[in-house]
């Protein structure tokens, strides 16, 4: 069963527009890591389609000023959480928030993410453990919160933004967006017949300032390796919307990973390791 659903995630071309989702509702959404990249281009679509917000971010400056564009512009309200998710009080904020009856949630995004621009070998074991805490501890403890308070409401949505680098042998960032493919996969199947979808978003490198806040040198990736943050968006809340357990944007990257799948470790591994910036 798992093999047909990774096959179908894989292949899958066509392409539904997000207008497919209801607009308009005045649903309340959380998103996490919502001042900058992905997680600000969610808030944008999605406040776009009418729906309430609660953001999180760590910088409290960002997250109001984000709050105020997005009520001016698209007229919905935003909720804001300043809050750590590599830390479990921080973790802790946002799942009571999810299991609040007053304005409850109806879909979660876990979008809050890092990446270290240094190799496993020459990482500090603290780096790792806080990544690995902000990749995996945080969007598991937020999903069991969300799933918790879905199944009591009848229903809800969890899009879990991980990476094609989860199909691959990438260090330590692709094991742990490995974790949040594969968690997806088993919740989605179990969970959907009782209303909950959770949807694991795996694109390609994205057009935003995550490379950049973590040091990392893309000056070696080619230009057609690049998404834009628009279209992996939208084709997210698509797949979100129609229930199904993993989307990679884009045919490129759906190709890529089918070859990837039938070559041997050590060449994909070695077409896909980080080079790290130079300090």
């Amino acid at each position: 069963m798992a093999e047909q659903l990774d096959e179908r995630s894989l292949q899958q071309d066509e392409f539904v527009p997000v207008g497919a989702s209801p607009r308009g509702t005045g649903q309340t959404i959380l998103i996490t890591g919502a001042t900058a990249g992905l997680g600000a281009e969610f808030a944008r679509q999605l406040a776009g389609q009418g729906h309430h917000l609660v953001i999180t971010s760590r910088n409290p400056h960002q997250l109001v000023a984000k709050a105020r564009g997005l009520e001016a512009q698209y007229g919905i309200s935003v909720e804001t959480l300043t809050t750590d998710l590599s830390t479990a009080e921080g973790i802790e904020v946002v799942a009571a928030r999810l299991r609040q009856r007053e304005q409850p949630i109806t879909m979660l995004v876990n979008n809050a993410g890092s990446g270290l621009a240094t190799e496993f070998h020459a990482s500090e074991a603290e780096d790792e453990l806080a990544m690995l805490k902000l990749l995996v501890e945080a969007p598991m403890l937020l999903s069991h919160a969300a799933i918790q308070a879905f199944l009591a409401r009848g229903g809800g949505r969890i899009i879990n933004v991980s990476s094609v680098a989860g199909f691959l042998p990438e260090g330590s960032y692709g094991a742990a967006k490995a974790w949040s493919i594969s968690f997806s996969r088993w919740a989605n199947t179990r969970y959907k017949p009782d209303g909950v979808t959770i949807t694991a978003l795996c694109p390609g490198p994205v057009r935003t300032e995550f490379h950049t806040r973590a040091g990392i040198d893309t000056s070696k990736r080619p230009k057609w390796a690049w998404m834009d943050a628009e279209d992996v968006v939208r084709e997210g809340l698509t797949a979100a919307a129609e229930g199904r357990s993993v989307c990679i944007p884009s045919r490129r990257y759906r190709s890529l990973m089918t070859a990837a799948r039938f070559s041997p470790d050590a060449l994909v591994e070695r077409f896909s390791r980080i080079e790290p910036k130079a300090t």
